[in-house]
C-alpha cells in the first residue's frame, strides 16, 4: 500500500505542476512526483476527464499501459481529486475565512492577516478545510507560497509560523 504521506506529497506535486505557468517548473514537479512514487513501486496518471490523480502499483503496467489482468487488488490504487466542485469550494473557503476571522478576534491583526493568507492558500490550492492540513501542505505554504505570494509586513514575517499554528489549533478545536 502507498503510505498516506507519500500520496499527499504526490498530490501536492501534481497540483504544483498543474498550477505552474512555466513548463519547466511543471515538468520538474512531475518528475519529482514520479521519482517519489517509483521509490514505493507506484506510478502516477493524471486523469483529466475528472481532474484526478491516480497512483497505482507499477507491476500493473506493461509498456506504459495498465494490464487489467495484473490488477490483483483495486484497494492498492490511490485516487486523489485535484479540483473540488464549485459549491464544495465555496463551503471550504467560507469555513477557512471564518477561522482566519477568529484568529484576528483572538490574537490580533498581525496573526489574522497571516491566517487569512493561509486560509486562502488551503482553499485555492487544495480546496481543503484548514483542519485537514498535512505537514507537507503547511511546509509548502511556509516555504513556497508565503514568500512568493504574500506581501507581509516585517511583524507578520516574524510570527508566520505561530500564526499558522494558531489557525490550525482553532480549526481543530
Amino acid at each position: 500500500m502507498l503510505p498516506d504521506d507519500v500520496a499527499d506529497e504526490a498530490e501536492r506535486l501534481t497540483r504544483l505542476a498543474r498550477a505552474a505557468i512555466d513548463t519547466d517548473e511543471a515538468s520538474a514537479a512531475r518528475t519529482k512526483r514520479d521519482d517519489l512514487l517509483a521509490r514505493h513501486g507506484y506510478v502516477a496518471r493524471e486523469r483529466n476527464t475528472d481532474a484526478t490523480l491516480v497512483c497505482f502499483p507499477d507491476d500493473w503496467v506493461a509498456d506504459g499501459t495498465v494490464q487489467t489482468e495484473r490488477i490483483d487488488d483495486t484497494d492498492r490504487a490511490v485516487e486523489r481529486p485535484l479540483e473540488a466542485p464549485a459549491d464544495e469550494w465555496e463551503d471550504v473557503h467560507r469555513h477557512n475565512r471564518d477561522i482566519a476571522a477568529h484568529v484576528t478576534e483572538r490574537y490580533g491583526d498581525v496573526h489574522g492577516a497571516n491566517a487569512a493568507a493561509f486560509a486562502e492558500f488551503m482553499s485555492n490550492h487544495y480546496a481543503m478545510a484548514l483542519e485537514h492540513t498535512t505537514e507537507a501542505m503547511r511546509e509548502e505554504f511556509l516555504t513556497e507560497y508565503y514568500p512568493r505570494n504574500v506581501w507581509p509586513t516585517k511583524k507578520q514575517r516574524t510570527v508566520i509560523e505561530e500564526s499558522v499554528d494558531l489557525a490550525l489549533d482553532l480549526a481543530r478545536e
